[in-house]
């Protein structure tokens, strides 16, 4: 009898184990399925990437004025300093590839750069779009919609930090939740210096195609950006866990396809960067 007991005894234990581990297991599962719903129904950013890249010319008020039709959340654009020492929104170091002009955009003047045709590379329809200064872009469009800043090539242009700091102040009044300014580029230092110019402007630092960004290397960007900025193919839920525990968001560059951005929707990040804005505007 006694062996009859102890027999039932292990096998109620045994059982009562089985439903603890299966009540686990739906609590974990339960954990996950409701993190990867958070994360599907997380508004994604739609960044378009030097404006409407795909329909207008670069960096032209045309691809900014196509990127707010089709409800884009920000515009990105690059600034580097011409010969004059003004900020202006173009994305090489020379002029060729975008204008109808030649030599480096820091031998660029103001009145020359009035001259310039930066639309006609494109198609004959944009002719005569300009090389836009970073104060008419502001002017234009601050407040409407958020704008990714990239400084470009900042070892060229000592000084170009507190510059852009100076101009960003001037329209920090315009700024919403829906509509900030957000700073950002490869050269990391340069980022560092500006934050701490203008620690009220969001920033990011962009990843190239390195080496896997670790967990140090995260940690220390977080003391003085916003947003880890990598491309596409370097994102993954390790990276998107490790960016979320210090507090930084994630925006992708540059997605131009839907089933990828719906990948990385899904991971948890928190924008796109496209030339085709208006693929998403769903």
């Amino acid at each position: 009898m006694m062996e009859k007991g102890y027999g039932k005894m292990i096998y109620t234990l045994k059982q009562s184990l089985f439903y603890v581990l299966l009540i686990l297991i739906f609590i974990l599962y339960g954990d996950a399925k409701d993190t990867k719903l958070k994360r599907r129904k997380k508004k994604l950013f739609i960044i378009a990437h030097r404006g409407a890249s795909d329909i207008a010319p670069e960096n032209t008020f045309a691809a900014f004025d196509k990127a707010i039709q089709t409800h884009a959340d920000y515009i990105e654009l690059d600034v580097q300093l011409n010969r004059n020492g003004e900020l202006v929104v173009i994305h090489d170091t020379t002029l060729e590839r975008t204008t109808n002009a030649a030599g480096p955009v820091k031998n660029l003047t103001n009145k020359a750069q009035k001259r310039i045709d930066a639309g006609s590379w494109f198609h004959h329809s944009f002719r005569n779009e300009r090389i836009p200064m970073l104060k008419e872009v502001l002017k234009r469009y601050s407040g409407k919609v958020g704008m990714l800043i990239e400084l470009k090539n900042p070892s060229l242009y000592p000084g170009i930090e507190l510059k852009l700091a100076k101009e960003l102040k001037k329209h920090l009044y315009k700024q919403t939740k829906n509509t900030p300014f957000v700073v950002q580029s490869f050269d990391h230092q340069s980022i560092l210096k500006f934050h701490k110019f203008l620690p009220s402007v969001k920033t990011a630092v962009l990843i190239g195609f390195t080496s896997p960004i670790n967990v140090q290397e995260i940690q220390s960007f977080s003391s003085y950006a916003n947003y880890v900025n990598p491309h596409f193919l370097l994102i993954d839920d390790e990276l998107v866990n490790m960016a979320s525990h210090f507090g930084m968001g994630i925006f992708a560059w540059t997605v131009n396809h839907s089933n990828i951005a719906e990948k990385l929707l899904e991971m948890g990040i928190d924008g796109i960067v496209t030339n085709r804005p208006y693929l998403f505007k769903k």
